[in-house]
């Protein structure tokens, strides 16, 4: 299968637990995220332009350290306009970004970026709540699905 997200074809790592059941590439997490993703994970700013048909807008901190909670490895982030970081994931020689399609045929540079900490992100409560709702319908989706 073919995917979009950026890095796609060298996300190929192995998790580092089993909590969630069936995810054993970002590539699984990608397609079971694309189930989950709603105008609720979206960043508050960004709500009023999240539909079906972009569902990683805005979702780019929570997703991140989703991917670092399974996979390990560490957050980095791209500075923005605005001054906003969008986060995405280094794990080993792997870098790649589950939520990089939200920018359509803008090309980010994922090189030299500062690493992002999830106790700055989540100091947040809005953002840290969304990261807790991701978590959980992440978990709900692999425990009630055996086919995905």
């Amino acid at each position: 299968m073919s995917y979009s997200f950026y890095g796609w074809e060298t996300a190929v790592v192995p998790p580092i637990n089993n909590i969630y059941k069936g995810i054993d590439s970002p590539q699984k997490l990608y397609d079971i995220l694309n189930e989950i993703w709603c105008e609720y994970t979206c960043a508050p700013r960004l709500r009023d332009k999240w539909s079906k048909n972009n569902v990683t807008l805005g979702q780019c901190s929570i997703t991140a350290f989703l991917v670092q909670d399974i996979f390990g490895g560490k957050v980095y982030g791209v500075l923005r306009p605005g001054g906003n970081y969008h986060c995405y994931n280094v794990v080993g020689d792997a870098v790649f970004d589950l939520t990089s399609e939200q920018f359509g045929d803008e090309k980010l540079n994922y090189t030299d970026n500062p690493e992002q900490l999830r106790e700055v992100h989540f100091s947040k409560t809005e953002k840290y709540e969304r990261y807790v709702y991701l978590k959980n319908k992440l978990k709900e989706f692999t425990e009630n699905y055996h086919e995905y």
